[in-house]
């Protein structure tokens, strides 16, 4: 299983609550029709441990194998989700990475 995460600086001229709907609403259903994937989650920021809370959330996206993800990631669908980041998000102020997850409990 191949896992890609992204954590997400929601855009500073929308609210937050206003961001939060639109990625759940309008862009979770784009990110869904990516092809192979078998899970995708979206962790959205609630509160900082110390601090002000420097992140909106986390996108979490599952795909069966390398094969599988680097097919996602040339299809028109990815590019469609990469497209429409900007109506919620800043990518400049955005990460991602292949993870590997491992759990320990």
């Amino acid at each position: 299983m191949q896992k890609l995460v992204f954590v997400l600086q929601l855009r500073d001229d929308m609210g937050r609550e206003e961001a939060l709907r639109y990625w759940r609403e309008a862009h979770g259903p784009i990110a869904c029709k990516l092809p192979g994937l078998k899970k995708y989650v979206q962790d959205h920021a609630t509160a900082a441990l110390e601090g002000d809370l420097q992140f909106g959330g986390v996108a979490e996206l599952w795909f069966d194998s390398r094969e599988a993800l680097e097919s996602a990631l040339a299809s028109p669908e990815w590019r469609a989700t990469l497209a429409d980041v900007p109506n919620f998000a800043v990518l400049e102020r955005s990460w991602g990475a292949l993870v590997d997850e491992v759990a320990v409990v």
